[in-house]
């Protein structure tokens, strides 16, 4: 009994390559495999998780001195986990916002979401809701622009995916705590922790800049962005922005495409 119980949750909670039942989905995966599946995604974390310490510690004071403790600095990652949202919660409750207007432009900022996850979901044929529930929890912007790298260069499996993601979670969170408790010894505004979040962004955008049409597009994207937020109030502007830029982008590569300029 015991084994088959061990067996069906493997079956649950495992993943599927190209839409076929694996190993793992069979629940005929040894304790080997999985230990290199988690070992695999640990190891390409730890970039993400070096650039997490920094901007968790920062978000925890910036928390911590807009009135939160430890433990609501350490409930909100867990169940928001999502940097850029958490920033803008925390400033919009600082300045006295409704709850009605919070969860309006935290919903607008993650938005980018729906995106990031409609690419990786080609890469994710067949796995379990389970599965999938637990792996989009954990997709981030750090964390998508790892996994769909190298499930694009292939041998990526979708559970060394999901330990990738985990592995940052618990680094996000355990940074945010530490960084609510030592906020008490930090003056406000030191070490240019307000501009952490704003660091953090433009190097993932560094990083994704491969060619003359990316650079276009995120240079598109930055223009459009300063336009709009000038003409709308609020944060919508970022979810325009990226819509508007990365269409524009897609076009301009369709026509340099088309007129030879480029390969496909």
């Amino acid at each position: 009994m015991v084994k088959a119980e061990a067996s069906q949750r493997k079956k649950n909670l495992c993943c599927t390559d190209e839409g076929q039942l694996s190993r793992a989905e069979t629940g005929q995966i040894g304790m080997e495999t999985i230990q290199a599946y988690i070992k695999g995604g640990i190891k390409a974390a730890w970039p993400i998780c070096i650039g997490y310490i920094p901007l968790g510690l920062a978000f925890g004071i910036l928390a911590q001195k807009a009135g939160f403790d430890w433990l609501d600095i350490g409930i909100m990652s867990a169940i928001v986990f999502a940097g850029s949202s958490q920033f803008i919660a925390v400033s919009m409750l600082g300045a006295g916002a409704a709850p009605p207007s919070i969860i309006l432009t935290t919903f607008a900022v993650n938005l980018r979401h729906v995106l990031m996850s409609s690419a990786l979901a080609v890469h994710l044929h067949g796995v379990s809701r389970r599965f999938l529930s637990l792996f989009a929890y954990g997709v981030t912007d750090e964390s998508f622009a790892v996994n769909i790298v190298r499930f694009r260069e292939g041998g990526w499996h979708p559970c060394q995916a999901l330990a990738l993601n985990q592995t940052a979670n618990f680094t996000w969170i355990a940074s945010t705590v530490l960084g609510g408790y030592c906020g008490q010894f930090i003056a406000p505004g030191s070490f240019g922790i307000d501009y952490a979040l704003s660091a953090m962004f433009l190097c993932l955008l560094v990083f994704q800049l491969q060619g003359r049409i990316h650079l276009l597009t995120a240079a598109l994207a930055g223009l459009l962005a300063t336009a709009i937020s000038i003409l709308l109030p609020g944060n919508s502007f970022v979810i325009i922005a990226s819509v508007l830029g990365a269409s524009l982008g897609f076009a301009v590569k369709r026509y340099a495409l088309h007129r030879g300029w480029l390969n496909a």
